[in-house]
């Protein structure tokens, strides 16, 4: 019996099933299809979040904790959808699916780690907006610095926990067989399906505490943002409740698609597993998810785009890079290289030292 020790690497066979009647030729037209598809939503994943990095960091009138939890929560979106699509994205482009085991393992842990400490910032964020909408006169008492640098420690802190587990438990399983992941990346079902132990319970428990957490997140969230509607349909301003709506429905969205595909891809019973349903799936909680999620609600592409104090917060750091035309090409290549090693510094000062940043 092979157990997970003599186990060097898997295959990621994830596409492998619509491609076997296909020539070399069609075959690989369709890599390059998902490779080009795949660098598509990754660039734009990487901008929308850096963007809104680039804005919250460098603009001192967006230092409020709404924005730094939403720093965090794009930083949470670069580390999840950077541990799956990169690796996806080499496998389309040279037609090879292995992948390591200590690399399967490192994908399972930052997967875990990145949406675990997602789930729970969003949930702080919407006891942020809570406070701020239904308790204003409370709000710089109750979400100070130190609250805040707590509460996002706290939400770190509960990704590594939640990825060490879950890691150490799915990869002290035995596996027998085969290393076949039917999956573009190394996903915790699909590796308990190669494994010959019953111990494999274990993991399956811990996944469904993992998610019953998860759960409760969406639960308070939802409560958290029916008072916020309350309060908002009581606004004698009909900006004022808009606001809130506008606000709060984006981040809605996307709490409820992460939570929802995220449950369905680890919860749901073998009769219903399929490879393009499990594909589908997969797709919307680790990919689709942090690709919207600044715009939608702090995190990539909806909330942060149609919010003004965040566009224009853009409009302003982007001026600055190109406002100076007389100045030589030299000067200029020079200027920005300066500008961007302080923006790194204070970046760098913003993670360590977010006392400071609030």
């Amino acid at each position: 019996m092979s157990n997970s020790t003599s186990t060097t690497e898997f295959l990621l066979l994830a596409f492998t099933d619509t491609c076997l009647c296909m020539t070399s030729m069609h075959l690989q037209e369709l890599r390059l299809l998902h490779f080009w598809l795949s660098l598509g939503i990754y660039l734009a994943a990487l901008l929308g979040n850096g963007l809104v990095i680039m804005a919250v960091v460098c603009d001192h009138h967006m230092h409020t904790p709404m924005y730094f939890f939403l720093l965090n929560l794009a930083f949470c979106d670069l580390g999840s959808i950077s541990t799956t699509l990169p690796k996806a994205m080499s496998n389309f482009l040279w037609g090879s699916g292995a992948i390591s085991y200590t690399g399967c393992a490192a994908q399972v842990f930052f997967l875990f780690f990145c949406t675990t400490a997602e789930c729970a910032l969003l949930t702080v964020m919407s006891y942020d907006r809570y406070i701020a909408i239904c308790k204003p006169l409370h709000y710089g008492t109750l979400l100070g610095s130190r609250a805040c640098a707590t509460m996002a420690a706290a939400a770190w802190g509960s990704g590594v926990l939640n990825a060490l587990l879950h890691a150490a438990s799915t990869f002290s399983l035995p596996l027998c067989q085969g290393n076949a992941v039917d999956q573009f990346f190394c996903e915790v079902p699909q590796i308990l399906k190669l494994s010959c132990s019953s111990s494999y319970l274990r993991e399956v428990a811990l996944l469904v505490v993992s998610l019953s957490s998860a759960s409760g997140c969406l639960v308070f969230i939802v409560l958290s943002y029916v008072q916020i509607f309350r309060a908002a349909v009581r606004m004698p301003s009909e900006q004022g409740w808009h606001k809130a709506f506008s606000t709060c429905l984006p981040h809605l969205a996307v709490v409820s698609l992460f939570v929802s595909t995220g449950t369905f891809a680890y919860l749901k019973p073998p009769s219903i597993s399929f490879p393009s349903l499990d594909l589908a799936v997969a797709v919307l909680y680790s990919v689709v998810s942090p690709a919207v999620n600044p715009h939608l609600q702090s995190s990539s592409i909806i909330y942060s785009m149609r919010n003004r104090e965040l566009r224009g917060a853009l409009k302003k750091q982007m001026s600055r890079l190109f406002r100076s035309r007389h100045l030589s090409f030299f000067f200029c290549r020079s200027f920005i290289v300066k500008l961007l090693i302080v923006r790194t510094c204070r970046l760098l000062m913003l993670v360590f030292f977010p006392f400071g940043f609030l």
